[in-house]
Parts: C-alpha cells; sequence; structure tokens
C-alpha cells in the first residue's frame, strides 16, 4: 500500500488537471490491462492517482517520466515500497523512448497528458517505431475524436493520416470534467493507438507523405487539384484513380500513399 502523496497545487503552465475518479481509474486500468513482466512507462504520473494500480498490476515494475519536479519527492516517498519503481525527471517531448527501451521488450506507454503537449508528443512517441507497443492516453476528447476519425467527417486531418499511417486507433470512452481535480473546461477520452508490426500501406519516403498530406489539408475547401498544385497534376491524379475535384478529408491513408509513392517514383517534393 502506497503512502497518501503530498497535497500540490495544480500548474496551470503544467497543464496539470490531477485525476480523481476510483471508477474512471480502474476502467482505464482495465482497458491497459497491464500484466507483470510488461515494460510499462507512465508519463506525467502527477500525485500517483493511476500509478499505483498500475504497479499493482504490472508486478512492481514501473518506470514514470515527471517534468515538474516539485512532484518528483512525493512520487519517490508514496511509492518507495516498491523497489522497481523508477522515476525519470524530465521532459517526455524530449525523451529517448529508444534509449528507454534499450534491448528489452517494446514499452508500453500511458499518461493523462496535458492538453497543450498532446499532438507534438503523440508525434514524438510514434517516431521511436518499434520501441512502443502501445500507447493508452487521457486525452481532450477533441484530440481523440481527430485521432480516430474517418475519411469524409469534418475531424479528418493531417493528425487523423499521421496517426493512422502508424497505428490502429481506437477511442475506448469518454471521461467527463468532473472525474479531475481542477475540472477542465472540456472532456477528455481515452485512446489506444498500436503501432503496426508491419505498415498496412507502406510509404517509399515517409517524409514525402506528411509533406504531401500538409500541402493537402493546407486549404480543406480546396479541391486536390488546387491544393496540390505544383506537385501532382490532375491528369496523375486520376491516372492514379483518384478524382482530382475531391477534397483531402475524403482521401484515405491509402491513398495518400499512394500518391507519395507515385511523387517518390518520379523524385517530386512538396
Amino acid at each position: 500500500m502506497a503512502s497518501r502523496p503530498p497535497i500540490h497545487r495544480a500548474r496551470k503552465r503544467f497543464g496539470q488537471n490531477f485525476l480523481r475518479d476510483p471508477g474512471i481509474i480502474s476502467r482505464i486500468v482495465r482497458a491497459i490491462a497491464p500484466r507483470p513482466g510488461d515494460r510499462l512507462v507512465e508519463i506525467g504520473p502527477g500525485q500517483g492517482a493511476l500509478t499505483e494500480p498500475l504497479l499493482e498490476s504490472a508486478g512492481g515494475h514501473l518506470e514514470v517520466i515527471e517534468l515538474d519536479r516539485d512532484l518528483i519527492p512525493g512520487l519517490r516517498v508514496q511509492f518507495f515500497n516498491y523497489p522497481d519503481f523508477v522515476v525519470h525527471e524530465g521532459d517526455a517531448l524530449k525523451f529517448d523512448f529508444r534509449a528507454l527501451r534499450g534491448e528489452g521488450p517494446p514499452l508500453r506507454v500511458v499518461g493523462n497528458l496535458p492538453y497543450n503537449i498532446s499532438t507534438p508528443l503523440i508525434g514524438h512517441l510514434l517516431e521511436a517505431g518499434d520501441a512502443i507497443a502501445d500507447m493508452h492516453f487521457m486525452l481532450q476528447k477533441e484530440v481523440v475524436d481527430r485521432l480516430a476519425a474517418e475519411p469524409g467527417g469534418a475531424d479528418w486531418g493531417r493528425l487523423s493520416v499521421m496517426a493512422q499511417y502508424r497505428c490502429r486507433v481506437d477511442d475506448l470512452f469518454t471521461v467527463p470534467p468532473e472525474a479531475f481535480v481542477p475540472r477542465p473546461k472540456v472532456d477528455s477520452a481515452i485512446v489506444r493507438l498500436a503501432p503496426y508490426a508491419e505498415l498496412p500501406w507502406p510509404a517509399t519516403d515517409e517524409t514525402l507523405l506528411f509533406g504531401v498530406v500538409r500541402q493537402a489539408f493546407a486549404q480543406r475547401r480546396k479541391t486536390l487539384r488546387n491544393n496540390l498544385k505544383g506537385l501532382i497534376d490532375g491528369e496523375s491524379l486520376t491516372a492514379l484513380g483518384i478524382d482530382p475535384a475531391r477534397r483531402p478529408q475524403t482521401l484515405s491513408v491509402e491513398e495518400f500513399v499512394r500518391i507519395a509513392n507515385h511523387l517518390a517514383a518520379t523524385e517530386a517534393t512538396p
């Protein structure tokens, strides 16, 4: 049993909202389904609301990354009786997850992410490739809607394509503001991102692919013919089986990869 954490005032500059609802905490742990032997890494443990049930489920082994140095002594005191509990002080956006994995099994990353860093952090983790087995995050619901969107909807965009190119994305459940202290002004949601062992639609050049996606979504209301002007012409799009009069939010990940691979073959760059 862990000791009670010391009182800590949430800091706005760190985007801190501490999870308090035991029912939501239990539901998150069930969704993660940690097992002894897992390489679990929690980003932003805060005051340890999720940390203790994760430690218990994973056989006492857990590593956490915390930016707020004032929280770290309390975490070490609170979980002193877990010898395999490791605290890394630092910014997860700059953390080397490949080095953390080392020669061990891929990491299972979890966390209640501050809204202001969620998108760049997910991008940083996706760049870690096979170092990550899966990710379970509490995010602003709007971000989860974009991650899990389907082509043709208003939420489908750059983030959707980038995430779903590399991962299977599952929107698990919504978390209301009253589950936190202090209460955020928006709903949150739990999302699972599971990187593919083999990409279903591999791009010849991923940098080129993401450049195409960025340019395509620069003006969502315009057609592909207009947004990709100077990069690929309408005849080439038609030859690829893609109507140049379509708008970017209607294209699937596979269709974006098709365009990027054609450009890679013709040595064009966005």
